[in-house]
């Protein structure tokens, strides 16, 4: 069995890569039983879709402009999902 430290790492990779298979599975039975991975994994969902939704905006909340240069580098580490 997995421990919370090494599914949170996992879960946060996952963002990035697409785990084997197997990991994946063990991944998911952890979560059966834990609410905290549980909560951390949706935690993390909600980072990543804001940071597309971010990537896609001109603004900022509260009206600021994000930078060119930190628009792009956001799109292109997103691309590489």
């Amino acid at each position: 069995m997995l421990s919370c430290k090494e599914v949170s790492l996992l879960l946060s990779k996952s963002c990035d890569q697409k785990l084997p298979w197997r990991v994946r599975l063990a991944v998911r039975l952890h979560l059966l039983y834990c609410r905290g991975c549980t909560q951390f994994g949706k935690q993390l969902q909600f980072l990543h879709a804001a940071g597309r939704r971010l990537a896609q905006s001109d603004t900022l909340p509260g009206g600021a402009t994000l930078p060119v240069t930190a628009r792009n580098r956001i799109r292109a580490a997103l691309q590489r999902d």
